[in-house]
């Protein structure tokens, strides 16, 4: 099988977001009395939307829906003051979008962060690149692991599902890819372990982005997996 694009997933794929995340959503948790965490434990929160985000962090008793709509909505406003205070790209993630996309390479992004966060990430690291469409969660639109949006940028890149590969870190996005067809490659740098990764259908692993460009063997404007 030959493939002619990437779907990436953002954060934990390409942007290493998770110590703006904790700041903005800790602010939120000690506003509403909550217990606060360190940044590591965000790698367990994070990953299906802002909304569970805070149905995993705030105390069982407090997740009640008035709670939990009126801390995402305070998490966009603390977030809108420090998303790009420690972000920063992966080592390497900007070598492998510049090779692709030199090489012919259509790429694209798939995120579960609000629509207006994941943009101004992309267009904030990655001004260069040619992204054939970035998506956030938008209302309307089911979040990942639903197909739905992948299959819309499947559409958008006018190309059959089978021949696109989905690179993210979580079993959301592995989840993802084989709900929409794609091939699901799972990142080891990102924010899940190796283990969730397989067991969510993880059908290659790689711990450096250059490794992409290794095992698909991309030449001719085309990745080709072996």
């Amino acid at each position: 099988m030959s493939y002619s694009a990437v779907l990436f997933d953002l954060d934990g794929t390409l942007l290493d977001t998770l110590a703006d995340i904790a700041a903005a959503a800790n602010r939120v948790l000690a506003q509403h009395g909550a217990p606060t965490y360190p940044v590591a434990a965000y790698r367990h929160f994070v990953g299906e939307g802002v909304r569970v985000l805070f149905e995993r962090s705030l105390p069982q008793a407090s997740g009640v829906d008035e709670t939990l709509a009126a801390c995402v909505d305070q998490f966009r406003e603390a977030y809108a003051q420090c998303w790009n205070d420690q972000t920063r790209p992966y080592d390497g993630i900007e070598d492998l979008l510049g090779t692709l996309v030199s090489r012919g390479v259509s790429v694209a992004v798939l995120s579960n962060k609000p629509d207006v966060f994941t943009k101004a990430c992309v267009q904030e690291y990655f001004p260069t690149i040619p992204f054939v469409t970035v998506l956030g969660q938008r209302e309307g639109v089911p979040r990942k692991p639903d197909p739905a949006a992948a299959l819309e940028i499947a559409s958008l890149m006018n190309l059959p599902v089978e021949r696109i590969l989905y690179v993210g870190d979580t079993a959301v996005d592995m989840q993802t890819a084989t709900g929409a067809g794609m091939f699901p490659i799972g990142v080891l740098w990102g924010f899940r372990p190796r283990e969730e990764l397989v067991a969510s259908g993880a059908r290659e692993l790689i711990a450096h982005p250059r490794e992409l460009l290794e095992r698909m063997a991309i030449g001719n404007g085309h990745a080709s997996d072996r």
